[in-house]
């Protein structure tokens, strides 16, 4: 799906807006740079500890992440099998360069995650190790946690290994290369089995009953001159085939770490009944009636994601599945472990450069395949997991949509007084949550009488607001 020319803001609102995204940024205390102490310990760093036993540089690996990224997590090796596939799937070693109790596992424990402001990102661990020594970057020896999965024909996996072994990185590829490979048809190696092995494990998500929403979404981006615009842009199927990869480890990290009983999983509970029972009842008036026959996931996923009626409907199936978390366990499973959107368990264990949790998870799951028992360290601090996460995640989306709505108000700031095309997304206490046409904003504003959900109706915008991100519509008389 090609992306939409993006939407710049004016060169006068430029200036408004930098000012007001540096704001934002001491309004929520984000970090500018580490401690000298964070950085001394890292630049210490210059290997593994303990260096790896196993050495598996024979293997091909390539990474295939977004443009212009340095903190590369995960790199794969695909292989046809004479009854299935394997997948070789590397993890960056961050627990080999992090030392527990030490002045960057502190600082990480403060971060949570790497930050993505518009202006910049907030990484979780000191560039010389997330963009260098722990990254894999191609033509490098890296040490990594290497999961090895034995597929089946129809894509399911019957057999799981893990060891921290040493690898080498052939090529760094970007989506957007990865994609042109696939399509042109010069595809080899792992590349070209991507396509054929992420549609199997899609269909192995349908047949359990999970579910992808991929909705196209405003995203920030840099202008050539320094600027910001907006760009509305639909994921590319080469990175869909990518994140099944993924999905597939942290769903074996869970199995590994639930048989064994100790570790941290990745948890949404499921939705009520009634609130099922409303969601139909609303796909139903939007013309899109959901069948008994077909389960949710492929429901979702046959629906468009541009007709207006549509929008609405994945509007309302994003607020069905609400209060993710972590659970850590230690001699007891969780009630419900099943993370409801994947309809399965899972744990996070693929971006321990971006991501505090999947540390633990290595670490726990290394132990347990090993018949270890888990470091000491990892085991006393799992409980505490949960709300540095929670902390975290939570300060991540407040940055995300603050960050978007003052780049919208930026794009719209020479626009008040305009009308504009929208779709109701959802009506609630008199107001209409809409979504312009294009560019593709969210906002609110009153609801006329006729207003309904999924139907389309013409706004005038009557302000924005740069610094705080505000902007205000009317419905059109």
């Amino acid at each position: 799906m090609p992306r939409r020319r993006p939407h710049v803001a004016g060169s006068a609102a430029q200036g408004e807006l930098a000012a007001a995204l540096a704001e934002l940024r001491q309004q929520m205390g984000l970090p500018d740079g580490f401690p000298d102490a964070v950085l001394a310990e890292a630049e210490g760093a210059t290997s593994a500890a303990p260096p790896p036993d196993a050495d598996r540089r024979d293997v091909g690996f390539v990474t295939i992440d977004p443009a212009g990224s340095r903190d590369l997590d995960q790199a794969l090796h695909l292989t046809r099998r004479p009854a299935g596939y394997t997948v070789d799937y590397a993890i960056a070693d961050v627990p080999g360069f992090v030392r527990p109790g030490g002045a960057v596992d502190a600082e990480a424990r403060v971060r949570g995650q790497t930050l993505y402001a518009a202006d910049g990102r907030v990484p979780l661990h000191p560039p010389v190790l997330s963009e260098d020594r722990a990254s894999l970057l191609p033509g490098v020896d890296r040490s990594a946690f290497v999961w090895s999965f034995d597929l089946d024909e129809a894509g399911a996996v019957f057999a799981t290994r893990l060891e921290r072994a040493l690898v080498r990185s052939r090529e760094q590829l970007d989506y957007t290369e990865a994609q042109r490979r696939v399509d042109s048809g010069s595809a080899d190696g792992s590349l070209a089995l991507l396509r054929e092995i992420g549609e199997l494990r899609t269909e192995q998500e349908r047949a359990r009953g999970g579910a992808s929403l991929n909705v196209p979404d405003e995203q920030i981006v840099r202008t050539p001159d320094g600027g910001y615009a907006l760009e509305r842009r639909h994921l590319l199927p080469v990175e869909d085939w990518n994140a099944q990869l993924s999905l597939m480890t942290g769903m074996a990290a869970a199995e590994l770490m639930i048989a064994a009983r100790v570790g941290i999983l990745r948890t949404m509970p499921k939705p009520s009944d009634e609130d099922v029972a409303a969601f139909r009842r609303q796909a139903e008036a939007l013309g899109h009636p959901w069948p008994e026959s077909i389960g949710y996931g492929e429901y979702l996923r046959g629906l468009s994601r541009d007709e207006p009626a549509s929008l609405a409907i994945l509007q309302a199936a994003g607020g069905l599945f609400r209060g993710a978390g972590y659970e850590a366990m230690d001699g007891t499973v969780p009630a419900d472990p099943v993370q409801s959107a994947l309809a399965a368990p899972y744990a996070h264990v693929t971006a321990p450069l971006r991501r505090l949790v999947d540390r633990w998870g290595l670490v726990v799951c290394a132990a347990v395949t090993a018949g270890r028992e888990v470091p000491g360290w990892a085991r006393e601090s799992l409980a505490q997991l949960p709300s540095l996460m929670g902390t975290s995640t939570q300060r991540a989306a407040q940055l995300d949509a603050a960050s978007i709505a003052r780049v919208e108000a930026a794009v719209l700031a020479d626009r008040v007084g305009d009308r504009f095309e929208a779709t109701v997304l959802q009506l609630r206490n008199g107001s209409a949550v809409i979504q312009l046409a294009d560019p593709a904003v969210t906002a609110t504003c009153p609801a006329p009488e006729t207003a309904r959900a999924g139907a389309p109706l013409t706004v005038v915008l009557e302000r924005a607001d740069i610094r705080t991100g505000t902007v205000q519509f009317r419905a059109a008389g």
